[in-house]
């Protein structure tokens, strides 16, 4: 069984890995940590408001008890540069992560990336640069394992409320792709199973693209 810690349940990805994580057997209780409400109720979940998402320390005994942590807290890359860029995607993920890891010896963290991170750092597509530095660092924490998810084209769970207008008018792209390209297609379903699997099973690799993600889903 695992008890997870989730980051971002008021997104679309978050809320769909919650939902799913909620309706696991595998899963025996679910803390969100959000800036605000995620508008579930359910009686294996926990939830914390807090605003501040560098700093933790007013909740670190609430942190403990928990063996897995899903991230899915993210922001466009559009209209920022790099500094700005860098504080919400590097600096807010590793503020949670190094935190948590420091309050739960052993535990999973699974990370939502994207799909053409860069891992060596160095490539000319800044977010690309700033999401392969984040996986690279979070690797190096004293986590039990770390996994870094590169989904491409999600669907989102049935039910979920938390959806952008583009992502409802892009539902029927979704389903051309499944057909044309169905290697490039995941629903968040997958993703949240894949992310319960790997904190249960583990995985071959810390980095996985849409293929790892169905894969582990199916275990």
């Amino acid at each position: 069984m695992i008890s997870p810690v989730i980051f971002g349940a008021s997104g679309m990805v978050g809320e769909g890995v919650l939902l799913t994580a909620l309706s696991s057997p595998d899963v025996d209780k679910v803390l969100v940590i959000g800036r605000r409400p995620c508008g579930i109720s359910h009686p294996k979940l926990t939830e914390i408001l807090h605003k501040d998402f560098f700093d933790y320390s007013s909740i670190e005994s609430e942190l403990r008890g928990y063996n897995a942590c899903f991230f899915c807290l993210g922001v466009s890359s559009v209209g920022k540069d790099e500094a700005e860029y860098t504080r919400l995607t590097y600096d807010l993920t590793m503020a949670a992560a190094i935190t948590v890891a420091r309050l739960n010896p052993g535990m999973t963290f699974c990370y939502v990336s994207g799909q053409g991170t860069d891992s060596t750092e160095k490539g000319r597509i800044m977010w690309a640069r700033i999401k392969g530095r984040t996986e690279n660092h979070l690797a190096k924490l004293p986590f039990n394992a770390a996994f870094a998810f590169r989904p491409g084209l999600m669907r989102p769970v049935d039910g979920q409320k938390n959806l952008k207008p583009l992502m409802k008018i892009a539902k029927p792209l979704y389903q051309i792709v499944k057909i044309l390209a169905p290697k490039q297609a995941l629903t968040l379903e997958q993703v949240g199973r894949a992310m319960i699997n790997a904190s249960l099973k583990g995985y071959k690799k810390p980095v996985l693209e849409n293929q790892d993600i169905a894969e582990l889903a199916r275990r």
